[in-house]
């Protein structure tokens, strides 16, 4: 099968130590892959070189056969820190629509199309019901589902996400990656995290990047592994549903 995400010995450094080093990497269609690692390991700056934000210091990406910068249309993305002014005066259904206005359009208006995509998307993430509310007013896991909703608005064919539980808490965690789960049915999955132990129980593989990055399966994890990427000594805990 051809890949839709490859990554080709990718190198790259912002001007001073080497953050990647020849990092391979293929992500199939339909494939739900985590991307694990320490801080400062190069996580994030592999995502953002995939979505072409960074351009490699050597190596090539493609995204679906294509450069990133032609192949983005296809991503939709959900970054660890919302990049905007939760005070700012915009609903809910204001903010996923925002999605939309990667599509192609003649003016800058939205089109009939666009509402719809936006109200089918809020009702799937499940916050038709607060679309009138403004962003200050959210918690944590209520603005995390409007960033998700905002990515699939542009219906796309890879979803990245960087950390996207970071800021809510356990329970919350579970019901974004079980509405993931859900996702992947029908859009290939790339999910930052830093919880190895939770996202292996939702993910097919583990990409695990210090610097240089090893593919795994989630049988393959174990404490060794774990000890090895981050350089430390660490537990397993094992993440169980009450």
């Amino acid at each position: 099968m051809t890949p839709i995400v490859r990554v080709e010995n990718v190198s790259f450094s912002y001007g001073g130590p080497t953050v990647l080093s020849d990092v391979v990497l293929d992500i199939a269609p339909g494939e739900f892959i985590g991307v694990v690692g320490p801080n400062a390991g190069g996580k994030t700056t592999l995502l953002k070189l995939m979505l072409g934000l960074l351009e490699p210091t050597m190596g090539k990406i493609q995204i679906d056969g294509r450069p990133p910068h032609e192949g983005r249309r296809k991503i939709g993305y959900v970054p660890q820190y919302p990049p905007f002014e939760r005070d700012f005066p915009i609903t809910v259904e204001q903010t996923v629509m925002l999605g939309r206005l990667g599509t192609a359009r003649l003016l800058g208006t939205y089109s009939k199309k666009d509402r719809i995509v936006t109200q089918r998307v809020m009702e799937e993430i499940e916050i038709s019901d607060i679309r009138s509310r403004r962003l200050n007013t959210l918690s944590g896991g209520q603005l995390q589902r409007v960033l998700l909703a905002r990515a699939l608005v542009s219906e796309p064919a890879i979803l990245m996400l960087d950390e996207p539980t970071a800021n809510i808490d356990e329970r919350m965690e579970t019901d974004i990656f079980d509405l993931l789960r859900a996702l992947n049915q029908r859009t290939t999955v790339v999910v930052v995290s830093h919880d190895i132990g939770f996202i292996s129980q939702y993910v097919s593989r583990v990409a695990c990047v210090n610097r240089t990055l090893m593919c795994h399966s989630t049988l393959a994890i174990d404490g060794k592994m774990i000890q090895e990427l981050y350089d430390e000594d660490v537990h397993m805990v094992e993440h169980s549903r009450v």
